[in-house]
């Protein structure tokens, strides 16, 4: 059976620039023929663990970790043997998983559970007698090909350890590794674009600054410069495949419940750090909308499709809210299942009171989807 929880959220934020493109500007893109304010997915993605790792949601063993930097993750953990011993047998044991080497970092970011790298670290410490010495390749322009030559246990254990490590963040968005197919993994979550819901313009903040030690003969500013910023009403959309999410889990369902409460407090306390020793935007979402979905995803972004406009009597996120709830209503007329279920958390006091379950915080959110969710996985 398939079941999909998705997370709408409206939230304003006050002048800033969360997200640049090349030019230093804040994203933008044209939507219903208008330009809107934008954050991408990767930048909200990005945001999400790093406020599941600040409020610390999800234990550590069962965190993940970008990096190219493998090789010195596993000599902090084999720091009690000899440095240049060491060095040739995490070298060894990469090659026999597969991994490549160039200038003591993986050729690209990897994204490696906590237990896959704890895995590595034992895998060396278990067999370094039989990896001392082992051959890893040629050099060839920096590189260290990964042409295994560890004894065939150790490379049949060493490929097995990439297996997603059970980490909530790699099973919940995924990872590629283009010449290493078999330990890919699919997104159990998927995170759309936030984008305003209503037209924006670029604004340009100019500014000086002077030189504390200017002498009285020193005019004018020591530096001037210019910084674009916006202000904005966004939409923000994500939604997890809770059956897909469990096999990324290995089939672990308390897991992945707290996986799911994890996220739901992550998804809503997450706010993008771009520029924010400048314009400091610390503004959390004024709606928070969890929909059970039964049949297929819905995202509700076509509510905005038509801008919402600024008026003297209406804020921008009641209007955004309320935009949201009708647009919801007739796409469920037409393609909800009627099994489906929603909760929600309104400061704006628009959404409609008998659209779902009204709740007072984000505490009793999150403890609605585990309940909702323990339900579905127990049926």
């Amino acid at each position: 059976m398939s079941l999909f929880i998705e997370f709408h959220l409206i939230q304003n934020f006050a002048p800033s620039n969360l997200n640049r493109d090349d030019t230093g500007a804040p994203k933008d893109a044209i939507f219903g023929g208008h330009r809107r304010a934008r954050v991408s997915s990767q930048c909200f993605k990005r945001a999400i663990r790093l406020a599941s790792q600040e409020h610390d949601l999800v234990a550590p063993e069962y965190r993940g970790v970008r990096t190219k930097k493998l090789k010195s993750l596993l000599l902090e953990r084999l720091e009690g043997r000899e440095q240049t011993e060491a060095e040739g047998n995490i070298e060894a044991a990469l090659a026999a998983a597969g991994l490549k080497l160039k200038e003591d970092k993986t050729e690209y970011l990897l994204f490696l559970g906590e237990a896959e790298i704890a895995g590595f670290a034992n895998l060396i410490e278990q067999h370094w007698d039989e990896l001392v010495g082992a051959p890893v390749g040629a050099e060839k322009k920096g590189k260290k090909e990964a042409k295994a030559s560890a004894p065939p246990e150790v490379v049949k254990k060493a490929k097995a350890l990439l297996d997603g490590g059970k980490a909530v963040d790699v099973a919940l968005f995924g990872r590629m590794l283009a010449d290493m197919p078999g330990v890919n993994q699919d997104a159990a979550c998927q995170v759309a674009h936030a984008i305003s819901t209503h037209r924006v313009e670029r604004e340009f903040d100019y500014f000086t600054a002077v030189d504390d030690k200017g002498g009285p003969d020193e005019t004018g500013a020591g530096m001037i410069g210019q910084v674009e910023f916006n202000s904005a009403t966004f939409y923000r959309y994500a939604v997890v495949d809770t059956g897909k999410l469990q096999s990324n889990l290995q089939g672990d369902g308390e897991l992945t419940l707290s996986a799911l409460a994890a996220f739901t407090q992550a998804m809503v306390r997450a706010i993008p750090t771009g520029k924010q020793n400048t314009f400091a935007a610390h503004n959390p979402p004024s709606f928070v909308g969890v929909c059970l979905r039964h049949s297929s995803p819905l995202n509700l972004a076509n509510a905005f499709e038509k801008p919402v406009s600024a008026r003297l009597d209406q804020s921008l996120t009641g209007q955004s809210v309320a935009a949201l709830a009708a647009h919801e209503k007739q796409l469920a007329t037409v393609y909800g299942d009627s099994r489906d279920q929603w909760a929600y958390l309104d400061l704006s006091d628009t959404w409609p009171e008998n659209s779902g379950n009204r709740v007072a915080n984000l505490e009793d959110l999150t403890v609605w989807v585990r309940m909702q969710i323990a339900d579905q996985l127990e049926a």
